[in-house]
């Protein structure tokens, strides 16, 4: 995998053992350009996989990054490739190492991006969204990002997320949800 954008673009990022979905290049390309200017903003990287999407959001400007992953077979590679990214920037992503689920109820950050890549097979992404409204982890304009299977579907409110674009890859979907839209135009 490659990153796609900003002062790291082109530099591969080797894969951990175990069993990995990569986001697409095409995917991951198109998502960042969406949302546009990263420079100074806070990210969160869930289901990291290897640590692909955090190292993008710092190449293209975040200044705070966070990732998570429980798989334990990837630490090793995910701690390689952030600490040349670290080397490289001079910005420091967080790295934790447990179930999203714990680290979603433990965490005490706010984020303007949060993104959620969890397995295909994996059932509870509306609790997860549910999860990160309710504990008002999204700063304010903040945006939550989920790409999941075409064959599921996840509704366009939870709370006080609202569904703002869709974007289809393939079988894949990922939902982009702002937090209170409306209030955002009073």
């Amino acid at each position: 995998m490659r990153i796609t954008g900003g002062a790291l673009k082109g530099r591969v990022i080797k894969c951990p053992d175990g069993i990995i979905r990569p986001a697409m290049d095409r995917m991951r390309e198109s998502v960042f350009a969406i949302l546009g200017d990263l420079d100074g903003k806070s990210w969160l990287d869930l289901f990291s996989g290897s640590g692909t999407i955090a190292i993008e959001a710092v190449s293209r400007g975040s200044k705070s990054v966070q990732l998570c992953e429980k798989d334990k077979i990837k630490v090793k590679q995910v701690l390689e490739n952030v600490s040349i990214t670290e080397k490289e920037l001079g910005v420091r992503i967080g790295c934790h190492f447990m179930a999203v689920e714990l680290f979603l109820k433990k965490c005490k950050d706010n984020f303007d991006y949060i993104f959620l890549d969890p397995p295909f097979p994996y059932k509870y992404r509306l609790d997860l969204l549910k999860i990160i409204d309710e504990r008002n982890l999204l700063n304010p304009n903040g945006t939550v990002m989920i790409h999941f299977p075409e064959e599921d579907m996840l509704p366009d409110e939870i709370g006080g997320l609202k569904l703002t674009d869709k974007r289809i890859y393939g079988r894949s979907i990922v939902h982009f949800y702002k937090k209170n839209p409306q209030e955002e135009q009073n």
